[in-house]
């Protein structure tokens, strides 16, 4: 069938529950991939691997990244998962418990798609969260749209008092860029940066934007 987009061949995975393998098997790419960049010198980078709601509630989850970051010798600090809000919403006492062990050993954790969800307050305060990522609607035609302006503003403002990192998707322009960096969000993705590219370009992005609020978005099959 071709290339086929995560949007089409997902729901089917998650419905079988064919996700959990090949999470499994995403997981270890992702890591591997991560410790060849820092051997080739890429520091100060992590790569962010997606976990859906089935793969959250899967009992095996931490053995699952604990073995691949054992396997590949990549430090936890390297890696990151994103979970929508939807994912941590149900049983809360044991989503906890998997948060602060995840915190525990070192890995990073965000929100995606952020306001999209449930957006609780309540559980961004309860639950040991890393950061969040802005959903792309929220900055589709940003900043012309004052009403999306206010907020990202707002979610921004949010996010730093409780100490969470904020992370813009969907970044297409230069305007949008620079009306984020004025309000202080602290990283940016979107093709305003790069395109999907083969993971031994992924050097070359990183250096292209050195200094500046990049996250890269390679285009591997465990993005």
């Amino acid at each position: 069938m071709g290339l086929m987009e995560a949007d089409r061949f997902v729901p089917s995975a998650e419905e079988t529950g064919l996700i959990v393998p090949i999470g499994r098997w995403v997981m270890l790419q992702a890591c591997a991939q991560m410790r060849a960049w820092r051997d080739a010198a890429v520091t100060d980078a992590r790569i962010a691997v997606n976990l859906s709601a089935r793969q959250f509630r899967d009992p095996d989850l931490l053995r699952t990244i604990t073995d691949a970051l054992a396997q590949t010798g990549l430090a936890p600090n390297c890696l990151e998962l994103e979970i929508t809000e939807s994912s941590i919403m149900h049983d809360g006492e044991h989503t906890i418990g998997i948060l602060r062990h995840l915190r525990d050993i070192g890995v990073h954790v965000s929100i995606d798609d952020f306001g999209t969800g449930y957006s609780s307050l309540s559980y961004l305060k309860r639950f040991p969260l890393d950061g969040l990522k802005v959903d792309r609607s929220f900055i589709k035609d940003f900043p012309l749209d004052s009403d999306r302006l206010a907020i990202v503003q707002a979610i921004i403002v949010m996010a730093r008092s409780l100490k969470l990192n904020v992370t813009a998707e969907g970044v297409e322009t230069e305007h949008q860029r620079g009306v984020l960096e004025k309000l202080e969000c602290d990283a940016m993705q979107g093709f305003y940066f790069s395109g999907p590219v083969p993971a031994e370009e992924i050097e070359r992005v990183i250096k292209t934007f050195s200094g500046t609020a990049l996250e890269a978005s390679p285009a591997l099959p465990f993005r």
